[in-house]
C-alpha cells in the first residue's frame, strides 16, 4: 500500500480529446497504473495514477490542459470477490470516509490495485497496515512508493 499522486484532468467532452491526451502520454512514455473517466454534459474528468508525476505534469502543461493533483491511497489486493469489500469494511469501522474509489483490472487469479480517495490517508494506512499485520489474507499488500524507495 502506498500514497501516489492522482491527476484529475478536465477535458472538453468531444470526440478526439481523449485520443489526443493518450497519444501524448504514449509519446512521452508515461506508464499509466490506473485510470477512470467520468463525464457530464459540459466536460469529462480523467483521473490517472501513473509511474512518473513529473512526466505527467510536463505532458499536461504541454497540452495546456487544466488539471488538479491529489494524494490517493493505492492498495494491492487479490483479484477475487470480497477483497475490496474487506478494505471498505475496515475503513468504515474506523470511521474513514471513502470519497471515491476505482480499481485496475487484473489477470484471473492475479492482483488488482484499488485507488481510494479517503478523508484521512495516514489513518487509513495505519488501519489497513495493522489489519495486514494480523495475517488476514483479505488485506492489501504493503509496499513503499517508488519515490520513497529512492530516498
Amino acid at each position: 500500500m502506498n500514497v501516489e499522486k492522482q491527476f484529475s484532468i478536465f477535458m472538453v467532452n468531444k470526440p478526439g480529446v481523449l485520443a489526443q491526451i493518450f497519444s501524448e502520454f504514449a509519446h512521452a512514455k508515461v506508464n499509466i497504473s490506473a485510470l477512470t473517466v467520468m463525464d457530464s454534459v459540459e466536460h469529462g474528468v480523467l483521473r490517472i495514477v501513473c509511474e512518473s508525476a513529473e512526466k505527467m505534469r510536463d505532458v499536461l502543461s504541454h497540452l495546456n490542459m487544466q488539471f488538479d493533483e491529489t494524494d490517493v491511497l493505492c492498495a494491492t489486493l487479490p483479484n477475487r470477490p470480497g477483497a475490496f469489500a474487506a478494505v471498505a469494511e475496515k475503513l468504515a469501522k474506523a470511521h474513514i470516509n471513502i470519497a471515491y474509489a476505482y480499481c485496475t483490472a487484473g489477470a484471473k487469479g492475479g492482483k488488482t490495485t484499488a485507488i481510494l480517495k479517503v478523508a484521512d490517508i495516514n489513518k487509513a494506512m495505519k488501519i489497513l497496515k495493522d489489519s495486514a499485520d494480523t495475517g488476514n489474507d483479505d488485506n492489501p499488500s504493503m509496499r513503499r512508493s517508488p519515490t520513497s524507495r529512492k530516498s
